[in-house]
C-alpha cells in the first residue's frame, strides 16, 4: 500500500512538471483565437483571471508551424546563427578542453591544485561576474557583435574540462605505464588510451556543452547588438503577444535539436552528472 502511494504521489508530480512541455505542444496545434482566449490574463492587462484551457485544441491547426517554416525568413537566419555559434564553440571546448583536462589528470607540475582550484572557482562564476571584464577584452579586440565575441569566450568553458578530468583520473596508472614500457611515447597515450578509454567523459562534456550553447541569452544579448546575428534562443523574446501561437510554434522546433542530442547522450549525461557531483 505505501508503495502504491509513492508511485501515485511520483506520477502526480511528473505529470506537474511535465504539464508544461504538453500544454506547449497542444499550444502549438491551437488556432490564434483559442490561445487568445486561454491566454487572455497573460497577453492583456486583465490581472483578476487565470490562464485557462484544456491539453487538447477544439480545433487543431498546423498553421502556426505553416507560419514559423514557411513565412518567417527571420526564423531560420537564427537558426543558422545557433549553428553557427554551436559547433564552434563545441570544437574549441574539444581541442582546448581535452589536452588540459588530460594534462590536469595525468601529470604533475607546478601549482597544478591552484591552478585547478581557478578553473573549479571560475567554473562557478556566473556570467554577470564576468561580463564586464570580457566585454572590455572584446572591446580592445574589435570583436564585439561578432560571433568571436560568444564563441571565444565559451569556447575556454572551464565546466567541460572539469567533466572531463573526472573521467581521466580513472584511467589505472598501471595501463599507462604499461603502454610506456611497450615503447609508447606521450602523444600515443594520450591518442590510443586516453581518448578511447575516456571517450564517455568528452561525450558527456560535449552533450552538457550543447544544451548549454543552444540555449544561450545573457552573452549574446550582451556582446551582439545587430539582431541579425542573434541566435535562435533570443528568438522567443521578440515576438509579439499577438502571436502567441507562432511562439509555441517556434519553442517546439527550437528544442527538437536539444531532444535529439539529450537523447542520443543520455547515457553519458547521466555519468558526467554523478562525476561532477563527486568531490575531489
Amino acid at each position: 500500500m505505501k508503495r502504491k502511494l509513492i508511485i501515485i504521489l511520483l506520477m502526480i508530480l511528473a505529470g506537474l512538471i511535465c504539464y508544461p512541455i504538453i500544454f506547449l505542444i497542444s499550444g502549438s496545434f491551437m488556432s490564434g483565437q483559442e490561445l487568445q482566449a486561454n491566454l487572455k490574463p497573460l497577453l492583456t492587462d486583465y490581472t483578476d483571471a487565470y490562464i485557462a484551457g484544456g491539453l487538447i485544441p477544439i480545433f487543431p491547426t498546423l498553421k502556426n508551424y505553416v507560419e514559423i517554416l514557411m513565412d518567417s525568413p527571420e526564423f531560420f537566419v537564427m537558426f543558422w546563427n545557433s549553428v553557427k555559434l554551436t559547433v564552434p564553440i563545441m570544437g574549441c571546448q574539444l581541442l582546448v578542453g581535452v589536452p588540459a583536462a588530460w594534462g590536469f589528470a595525468k601529470y604533475e607540475f607546478p601549482l597544478k591544485k591552484t591552478i585547478f582550484m581557478i578553473y573549479i572557482i571560475l567554473m562557478m562564476m556566473p556570467f554577470q561576474v564576468t561580463m564586464l571584464s570580457n566585454y572590455l577584452i572584446l572591446d580592445k579586440l574589435n570583436l564585439i557583435n561578432t560571433h568571436l565575441s560568444v564563441i571565444l569566450p565559451a569556447g575556454f568553458s572551464t565546466f567541460s574540462v572539469f567533466i572531463m578530468y573526472r573521467f581521466f583520473s580513472d584511467i589505472p596508472k598501471e595501463i599507462i605505464e604499461a603502454a610506456k614500457i611497450d615503447g609508447a611515447g606521450a602523444l600515443q597515450v594520450f591518442r590510443y588510451l586516453a581518448l578511447p578509454i575516456g571517450s564517455a567523459g568528452i561525450i558527456s562534456a560535449m552533450v552538457l556543452s550543447f544544451l548549454e550553447c543552444w540555449n544561450l541569452i545573457e552573452q549574446p544579448m550582451t556582446f551582439l547588438s545587430d539582431q541579425s546575428k542573434w541566435p535562435l534562443s533570443l528568438y522567443l523574446p521578440e515576438i509579439s503577444p499577438g502571436t502567441a501561437g507562432t511562439a509555441f510554434a517556434a519553442s517546439i522546433i527550437g528544442l527538437i535539436p536539444a531532444i535529439l542530442i539529450f537523447l542520443a547522450g543520455q547515457d553519458y549525461l547521466e555519468r558526467g552528472i554523478m562525476a561532477s557531483a563527486v568531490k575531489e
